[in-house]
């Protein structure tokens, strides 16, 4: 009996890697359909000559494409050319958040800004240090590239971030045999073989990397309002402390987070940004209620 990593299923055949990065393709026992498991993409399986013979629990799972285990999303922010955005920044933190996965920030194009220009965007950034892992990374000076190498080492990664903000360049950075022109990356990663038949994760300096379109999106369909407090690890951290249980932070009296930002702890910013998803929120959730009557 071997132990390893399902990397691909394509056609109901699964391709499972094990700690040599040997590769076999097997078939996932049949008594799996009468206990409705369903092997993933991603999933640690045991497994013999043929067949799947056992699935681990997952830590967590992704739908587009159906991925389990992920490690860490990569979030690449451009520092110019697309300006840097908090709020996109934001937006992603707590999508990803909310699916009990790590987020890296890593702010790419570093060249571009003056020295100065870089000092205040690492100020304005300190704040996240506390709470998410930043890097700062330069494709033309190659600054960071050894950090980012460091962290997906032996992880499932995903990549996120803006159109324009430096995705392939960070990908022939760390492969330069793809040769990446700027609208090929969703090729390289496979975007379009993403089905229910055909689902892979790929080989990424010393760990693995997926695409995942559904996280570009930043689509809050499925999310409640006042569920998104969870999703803001710092105003959970902090909400101990206000006056009322499920405090929503936004208009409640004695709300420790609206004090917090009050006194500039709390970045103003960060909250403006939270209140501006959570009324984004509550305008989807109340569209889908009038479509439904």
């Amino acid at each position: 009996m071997k132990k390893g990593r399902i990397t691909k299923l394509i056609g109901g055949l699964y391709t499972v890697q094990d700690e040599d990065k040997n590769k076999y393709i097997v078939k996932p026992l049949g008594i799996f359909r009468y206990h409705n498991i369903s092997p993933k993409v991603g999933d640690i399986v045991d497994f013999d000559q043929d067949n799947i013979t056992k699935v681990y629990p997952r830590k967590n799972e992704l739908y587009r494409p159906m991925i389990a285990n992920v490690d860490q999303v990569l979030i690449i922010n451009s520092a110019k050319k697309p300006n840097f955005s908090f709020l996109l920044l934001d937006k992603f933190l707590a999508i990803i958040t909310a699916f009990n996965i790590q987020p890296i920030i890593i702010v790419s194009k570093i060249d571009l800004m003056s020295e100065e220009e870089l000092n205040d965007l690492k100020n304005n950034l300190s704040y996240y240090n506390q709470y998410f892992k930043v890097i700062y990374y330069s494709s033309k000076t190659k600054e960071g590239i050894s950090k980012i190498l460091e962290v997906i080492s032996n992880k499932v990664n995903v990549l996120a971030g803006q159109t324009g903000a430096g995705k392939s360049s960070l990908l022939n950075a760390i492969n330069p045999k793809l040769n990446l022109e700027t609208n090929e990356i969703s090729k390289a990663l496979g975007r379009g073989k993403h089905t229910t038949r055909h689902v892979e994760i790929y080989e990424f300096g010393n760990g693995y990397i997926a695409d995942t379109p559904g996280f570009s999106k930043l689509e809050f369909q499925d999310f409640e309002a006042d569920q998104l407090r969870y999703y803001y690890p710092d105003f959970f951290e902090k909400s101990s402390k206000c006056k009322f249980n499920g405090c929503t932070h936004t208009h409640e009296p004695g709300c420790e987070i609206k004090r917090l930002v009050a006194e500039n702890i709390i970045p103003r910013i960060r909250y403006d940004n939270y209140l501006q998803i959570y009324q984004e929120i509550s305008n989807i959730k109340r569209i889908y209620r009038g479509n439904n009557k």
